[in-house]
């Protein structure tokens, strides 16, 4: 399935919607992009519009895209920190903590502890 790319980007009446490798079209509100693009992309290649893999970036300004990638890091950040606390409670355990002494350890409640176990379990 090929992916098309769109650049959303901000005008006065809307957002104009460049579709790499394809063209622009246009629509008045971000909540509408896609279904605008997935109908361009069906006129112009004859696909059914719901077959068509769309991602979307809207381009506002540098401030937005450094948000994103701060946004993005922090997401990265919270996923390693989840997947070291679930080893770490696992090895706290196989040395003979309780729930309560790993939570004070790592500085979570025991109902985290709880969680961490049976995330590590699934």
């Amino acid at each position: 399935m090929t992916t098309y790319r769109v650049t959303a980007r901000r005008w006065e009446r809307g957002w104009e919607l460049h579709i790499e490798g394809m063209g622009v079209t246009q629509c008045r509100r971000l909540t509408e992009a896609e279904e605008m693009v997935r109908d361009y992309l069906a006129l112009d290649t004859g696909a059914d519009p719901d077959s068509l893999d769309v991602v979307i970036t809207p381009v506002v300004d540098a401030d937005v895209a450094e948000t994103r990638r701060a946004v993005e890091a922090a997401m990265r950040a919270q996923r390693m920190a989840a997947a070291r606390s679930r080893a770490t409670a696992r090895r706290l355990r196989s040395l003979g903590l309780s729930g309560r002494e790993i939570a004070m350890v790592l500085g979570v409640s025991p109902q985290r502890v709880s969680q961490l176990s049976k995330e590590q379990a699934s």
